[in-house]
């Protein structure tokens, strides 16, 4: 009897035998679940990629080359990233109608979801600037008056001092910025489309990028009053002033050609 009472288990050996059970399965789960999480990111980057790829055989290899190398027709597009797949393709200026100056903005004909898959499969081809996140391209907080002088000394030689656009030369131009979105406007920064030189985060760091969107959309909101009256899309006060001269003084010429007929025939009569 005394050796079955020695070898009776401790009634807490259970609750301890528990305990390990869940260690161990916390330890398993802390190993494998965060690769298993990768694999999966994994796994549906590599989906992505493979759906862009059929995309782009489809809308952008006649003009871009099958493996994106570029052709007579159409620029290299190996190292341009994401964020200029996003930019060109979800404004619609890409794929382009036909060869020109300057593509120009039209109507979207992708979803944003194969958007998305094109941009990860041109990005598979070379490194380039990323899709910035809601979070980055947020003006929320952001320094609308130092985004103005940002604008004023890189932006308005070609957007105007409040991003009504403008010509440029060859049949180029500088599009409007009202209206467009703050991901747009980012990305735009960010890859330098067209004539556009671009400004990486070494040369204009995200918050200054934030500071300009709030900029411009402060400037173009439907809150912002002229004080000048009629902002005549925005040129400054030569361009007004000069409408002023031209009409204004256009107007009195005409009152005093009126005032000199009348002045003569009351003289006849």
């Amino acid at each position: 009897m005394k050796k079955l009472s020695a070898r009776r288990r401790h009634p807490l050996a259970a609750v301890v035998v528990l305990l390990l059970a869940l260690a161990a399965t916390g330890g398993l789960y802390a190993a494998f679940a965060p690769a298993g999480k990768a694999q999966a990111d994994e796994t549906a980057q590599s989906l992505a990629i493979d759906e862009g790829k059929k995309l782009y055989t489809v809308g952008c290899a006649s003009c871009h080359g099958t493996g994106g190398q570029g052709t007579s027709d159409g620029p290299s597009l190996v190292g341009v990233g994401s964020a200029a797949v996003d930019f060109q393709v979800a404004t619609g200026r890409m794929p382009a109608q036909q060869p020109g100056a300057q593509v120009p903005k039209k109507p979207v004909i992708y979803t944003q979801a194969e958007i998305d898959q094109l941009a990860a499969y041109v990005a598979s081809l070379g490194a380039g600037p990323i899709t910035p996140t809601d979070k980055q391209v947020d003006p929320a907080g952001a320094d609308v008056a130092k985004g103005g002088e940002l604008f004023r000394n890189n932006c308005a030689q070609c957007h105007n001092f409040t991003g009504k656009g403008g010509a440029l030369t060859k049949g180029k131009y500088a599009p409007d910025l009202e209206g467009v979105s703050p991901k747009h406007i980012y990305e735009a920064m960010q890859t330098g489309p067209q004539s556009m030189p671009s400004f990486p985060d070494t040369t204009m760091p995200e918050q200054q990028k934030k500071d300009i969107i709030a900029y411009i959309q402060t400037v173009n909101g439907e809150d912002t009053a002229s004080p000048g009256g009629l902002e005549l899309g925005g040129l400054g006060p030569v361009s007004e002033g000069l409408f002023a001269w031209i009409f204004g003084l256009g107007a009195l010429v005409a009152i005093a050609i009126w005032v000199a007929a009348h002045t003569a025939k009351a003289k006849k009569s």
